[in-house]
């Protein structure tokens, strides 16, 4: 048997590729920006929601816990209860400055900003509409602190390209 006559066609290893081609480097990363920043949206939500409960519910929300924290206290005697309310504050607010920073990557600056504005929101409420909450300059810097912490860990995070 001859093989068939060459027709002018191109033989299968010249013909092109189907597969799409793989992604660029740039499509890869503005792929990944956007999943992250979907995914902090989504967890920002929820952080505000139990943020709002936890600002505004109309009673203090460590009202029941006044013999846990004594005993923190008695303990550890510089753990004060000023102490206690002040590192809860900051810790509350940490993942706000993480969130914030996911979901405002080109607009990072704008994180802190955010935060005070918030924690003005709040305390303003507080003094405004719930009479048994006591509002205090010294939660704002508190809340503040906690965001900017959580700005650093992302960028710190960044820095050291840590992966997901």
């Amino acid at each position: 048997m001859s093989p068939a006559p060459d027709r002018g066609e191109p033989a299968i290893a010249d013909a092109p590729s189907l597969a799409p081609a793989p992604p660029s480097t740039a499509a890869v990363a503005t792929l990944h920006l956007r999943r992250t920043q979907g995914r902090g949206i989504r967890l920002l939500v929820i952080y505000g929601v139990m943020l709002a409960l936890i600002a505004f519910w109309p009673t203090p929300v460590d009202r029941g816990a006044s013999d846990f924290l004594d005993a923190i206290t008695r303990a550890v005697p510089w753990l004060t209860y000023d102490v206690i309310e002040t590192m809860a504050n900051v810790a509350l607010f940490v993942p706000f400055g993480v969130l914030l920073a996911l979901v405002l990557p080109l607009h990072r600056g704008l994180v802190v900003p955010i935060a005070l504005a918030t924690t003005l929101v709040i305390e303003s409420g507080q003094a405004l509409i719930l009479a048994e909450r006591t509002p205090s300059l010294r939660d704002i810097v508190a809340n503040v602190l906690g965001a900017t912490i959580g700005l650093a860990i992302v960028h710190l995070r960044e820095r050291r390209k840590i992966p997901d």
